[in-house]
């Protein structure tokens, strides 16, 4: 995030360091004070249970995750009671029909809302049909969930015509209601994807805000993170999406901290101090996502969150983790924690051919993946901008802005070579971050326009957060011509038509932000063919 907008290393090592730390850590992790015991099935509730709703997310041929947290007090002050929570395991029943009503029922069984992770359950569901929706709910004791609809992905190989998808990010409570995610869930896709920033977890108090974060404080513990998310899944806009919308999660900086990069806080906290925050920040993503346990359970301050989701022939989804692996942003010394300009010549660790943004392991991995696709669209989702941008601060200093794509130039080049080398069928990449709408070329060579396009980028704007100045970023824009559309006036989302000829790509809007009835137009409208890089308006 830039600074002037309000609010604002390898897994081994974080594993090592985090170690290394004192024995806090064991505490911090652990499960909740016990005072009391709710009984496995909790037969009489004074509060809703399901307060949080129901998620489901990662489809496969034959399943998905589903996802619930029991919430009887969603932000229970006490940190001993998550969720107003108390005991034991709680035994909760499920339901998987093929019709909205629940009339055929074609599995039922029971799952553990775990107090070790505020008694959040994530149940992996195998054996059903593929590409097909699927109706479900959670009862426990005389409490039931509403019903939720998830789907499996189309069978492997399988001919696939269309697939409609949305792609959001930052949704800052603070700000604005989440109008935008009501008018997603009218839409009907197949799949939401979330590319960060689901939270903030910075209170803010540089400018009005409409509704305050939860605790009145920055979030940086696992009470105060828990308390964070679950105010945020009390939103009814946020609910209904969840429970209509399949989704695939990855995050950026603010499930954590504004602009850090694996142990490395904006802050500069001693690095073993902030993995201990970060495993807190994990957990709390953990608890409230419909993400597969047998894949990202977390392990203090690790959590693997990457993977990739194929939707018959036509689409490979790679949902990207660009946070926890990134190398320390380029000349991280007092006063730049964070993001800030850079150059080449004022720092040449900026253009260091070591330096990753995913981590030479998960840059293997995606590199690996795109070579062996043979689907007709490859998208990768990720949390920031990758176009290359100069910039320009107030004082007219012009550089590269070292939190995005552009503090890690070298890891951009040798993932656009790799596309230009490997000739993945039609790759995209989506991103969010930067509050407001993009649409570029991805060139093999940004400082020549000549220079073949290899992919095409969108970027989506954000659900509340507030813009970047749009007069100062429309300035940049003359020197970047593979820029073909920005703005950053508008909150809103993106809406994607896949087809076997076609991307149709939609920048969705929202009138008012502060208005809870705020209505839905369509800004601009793109389209990629089959076969060729770029966007056309």
């Amino acid at each position: 995030m830039r600074p002037w907008q309000p609010g604002s290393g390898g897994a081994d090592l974080t594993r090592r360091s985090f170690l290394r730390a004192t024995g806090a850590a064991a505490s911090l992790l652990a499960a909740p004070a016990l005072v009391g015991c709710v009984g496995e099935r909790a037969p009489r509730w004074t509060g809703d249970p399901f307060s949080l709703g129901v998620a489901a997310g990662e489809p496969t041929p034959d399943g998905f995750v589903l996802w619930t947290r029991l919430a009887p007090e969603p932000l229970s002050p006490d940190p001993a009671t998550p969720g107003g929570m108390r005991g034991g395991p709680v035994e909760l029943t499920y339901e998987i029909a093929t019709d909205p009503q629940l009339r055929d029922i074609v599995r039922r069984g029971t799952a553990v809302a775990e107090p070790q992770f505020a008694w959040s359950t994530h149940l992996e569901i195998a054996g059903l049909k593929p590409g097909r929706p699927y109706w479900y709910r959670f009862a426990s004791g005389d409490a039931t969930s509403r019903i939720g609809r998830a789907i499996t992905a189309p069978a492997p190989g399988s001919r696939l015509d269309r697939l409609r998808f949305a792609f959001v990010s930052c949704s800052n409570w603070e700000y604005g209601y989440f109008s935008p995610y009501r008018h997603l869930a009218d839409e009907h896709p197949d799949l939401v994807l979330f590319l960060g920033d689901y939270i903030y977890e910075v209170t803010n108090r540089r400018r009005p805000t409409l509704r305050q974060h939860s605790d009145g404080v920055t979030a940086s513990t696992l009470p105060t993170y828990r308390n964070r998310y679950a105010q945020y899944r009390t939103d009814p806009d946020l609910q209904r999406l969840h429970a209509e919308v399949t989704a695939l999660m990855t995050w950026d900086d603010h499930e954590v901290q504004n602009d850090y990069a694996d142990e490395w806080s904006e802050t500069f906290d001693d690095p073993q101090q902030f993995l201990l925050r970060r495993a807190a920040a994990y957990q709390a993503f953990y608890e409230h996502m419909p993400v597969r346990p047998s894949r990202s359970r977390p392990d203090g301050p690790s959590m693997r969150l990457y993977d990739r989701f194929a939707f018959g022939d036509l689409a490979e989804i790679s949902m990207i983790d660009g946070r926890q692996y990134r190398s320390r942003e380029a000349c991280y010394a007092p006063p730049n924690g964070g993001g800030h300009l850079e150059t080449a010549a004022t720092c040449p660790e900026l253009v260091d051919p070591s330096r990753s943004m995913l981590g030479m392991a998960q840059e293997q991995w995606l590199f690996d993946g795109l070579a062996r696709s043979t689907a007709r669209w490859n998208v990768v989702a990720q949390d920031v901008l990758m176009a290359q941008l100069h910039e320009f601060d107030k004082t007219g200093r012009k550089g590269f802005w070292t939190d995005d794509w552009n503090g890690y130039p070298a890891s951009r080049t040798r993932l656009l070579q790799h596309i230009h080398a490997s000739r993945p069928a039609n790759p995209v990449v989506l991103a969010g971050d930067i509050h407001s709408f993009w649409a570029n070329d991805l060139k093999l060579d940004f400082d020549d326009p000549r220079s073949p396009t290899v992919a095409t980028e969108f970027v989506g704007t954000s659900i509340t957060s507030p813009g970047v100045p749009y007069d100062l970023f429309a300035a940049f824009l003359p020197a970047s011509p593979h820029v073909k559309f920005f703005e950053s006036r508008k909150r809103g989302y993106a809406m994607v038509d896949l087809t076997r000829e076609t991307m149709t790509t939609k920048f969705q809007v929202v009138s008012d932000i502060t208005d809870k009835d705020a209505t839905l137009s369509t800004l601009k409208t793109f389209t990629i063919e089959d076969g060729r890089a770029g966007a056309l308006v």
